[in-house]
């Protein structure tokens, strides 16, 4: 009897053991997360790391919290395909607004959900003003928001006792949030764009329920026994949002222009050419690390820094190199800040999606060209720059020091050695001299005629 309940015993610690195994098993992962803030660059990090990780975990459901007004169309259009992209149902719960760029990331996830007092619609394209786009845009808004729809494919529902196929989600509808123009009988009046409450999206099809939280959200989806994983930002998260950020790119772009200006003029120094490099590498790491700049862009941007400093070193003077330096930098900064899975305008190239990105180069590039000019002389003339210079010019090797007043100088008419850009060399009565130029560049063998001399150092125009 003894030897009985041991094997019986046994037998049900095996089952139990079974019972939560399996238990374990079918038990389902729902990776959830927020995305409550503007739509641009960052969101898209926000999706795409989200969706790469509910992959890694093997999640069964992703429901993503959303609350915005909009954004970016850019951003939008890929965070969308993104989502419609995922193998991994993604519903989504809209906790106050999916406005504009919100409304076309809700449609397509797979479910709705919304809380009471939310809304959905309002996705007219307009600029920082807020004023309407012309008609191209509005018709990529409005290709988007159908084709959107239009990937939920059809149900059969009985009616009047018959069966028959219906869009899941109606494209006609989506349009109607975009263009004004658009006239569903019961639903949206012409001259309005469409925005639809809670209740009205539920009645219309396009959401499935209302929730006031997560737990509900899970309930109306009959999802039950599940793990949830919340997502939780990293240190790193922060850094690379940090620099992601377009006022700090804008800086990252003074940086690297203004490192390689003072490098140019104090070499040998190194430290601006450093801080040029780590400028360099800050903008574009974040921006490679999310798939954003490919290997071409960062290699047509050094490509265009190397044909600059061709310009200035080998062939002085502003040229074929130059320009083409200029404008090879220019594109590798704009496209490496844009997906370019999004670069395009129905079966064109949408021109709309450089705007912005390009401002901010362009701008960046001039605020620092002002700095320079403004700057440039006082910290040339400050000990900033040269406390690690160590090198002695001796006058066996041709160089004097300008040890006198200015008056002996000032007037004096003579030639230039070697190209100043600003700086370089003159040939004063058989002695060379080192001299900045007052404005703009000076070509070598050209004469010039000293105009001041400040802290030991010759200033010339040309003459």
């Amino acid at each position: 009897m003894k030897a009985i309940k041991i094997i019986l015993l046994l037998i049900s610690i095996h089952v139990s053991a079974t019972a939560q195994t399996n238990d374990t098993i079918q038990r389902k992962i729902v990776w959830t997360f927020d995305l409550n803030r503007q739509i641009d660059a960052l969101a898209v990090r926000i999706v795409s790391k989200n969706i790469s990780s509910a992959e890694e975990q093997k999640a069964d459901y992703i429901i993503m919290q959303l609350n915005t007004y909009g954004g970016e169309l850019a951003a939008a259009d890929s965070i969308r395909t993104k989502i419609l992209n995922c193998k991994i149902p993604i519903l989504v719960f809209i906790n106050n607004q999916a406005a504009s760029a919100g409304a076309l990331i809700s449609i397509a996830c797979d479910s709705i959900y919304m809380h009471s007092g939310g809304s959905i619609g309002a996705a007219t394209v307009v600029d920082q003003t807020g004023a309407v786009l012309p008609d191209k845009y509005q018709s990529f808004m409005r290709s988007m928001m159908r084709a959107t729809a239009e990937a939920h494919g059809k149900k059969t529902v009985v009616k009047n006792g018959n069966a028959i196929e219906i869009w899941h989600r109606n494209p006609q509808i989506a349009q109607a949030m975009v263009d004004p123009s658009i006239y569903i009988e019961g639903i949206i009046e012409e001259g309005k764009v469409l925005t639809f409450t809670t209740q009205e999206a539920i009645k219309n099809g396009y959401c499935e329920g209302e929730a006031e939280n997560i737990s509900e959200v899970l309930q109306k989806a009959n999802i039950t026994d599940c793990q949830i994983i919340e997502y939780e930002s990293t240190i790193t998260d922060g850094i690379i949002n940090f620099l992601l950020n377009p006022i700090v790119q804008g800086i990252l772009i003074l940086l690297m222009f203004g490192g390689i200006y003072f490098e140019l003029q104090t070499p040998g120094v190194g430290f601006p050419l450093c801080a040029a490099i780590f400028g360099a590498i800050l903008y574009f790491s974040p921006l490679y690390i999310e798939g954003l700049a490919e290997n071409w862009e960062i290699i047509v941007f050094i490509i265009g820094v190397i044909l600059l400093l061709v310009e200035i070193f080998v062939i002085p003077g502003w040229g074929i190199a130059g320009i083409s330096g200029i404008i090879l930098v220019i594109v590798g900064l704009t496209m490496s800040m844009i997906d370019n899975n999004v670069f395009r305008y129905e079966n064109e190239f949408d021109i709309s999606v450089i705007v912005k990105p390009l401002a901010l180069v362009v701008t960046s590039i001039l605020a620092s060209g002002i700095g320079i000019m403004y700057f440039g002389k006082k910290i040339l003339s400050s000990r900033i720059l040269n406390i690690s210079l160590h090198t002695e010019l001796n006058a066996d090797e041709g160089f004097v020091s300008v040890e006198t007043d200015e008056k002996s100088f000032v007037g004096i008419v003579c030639t230039t050695i070697t190209p100043l850009n600003p700086s370089g060399k003159v040939m004063i009565e058989n002695e060379v001299y080192t001299a900045i130029a007052g404005h703009g560049f000076i070509e070598k063998g050209e004469t010039v005629i000293i105009t001041r001399f400040e802290t030991g150092q010759l200033y010339c125009e040309k003459k």
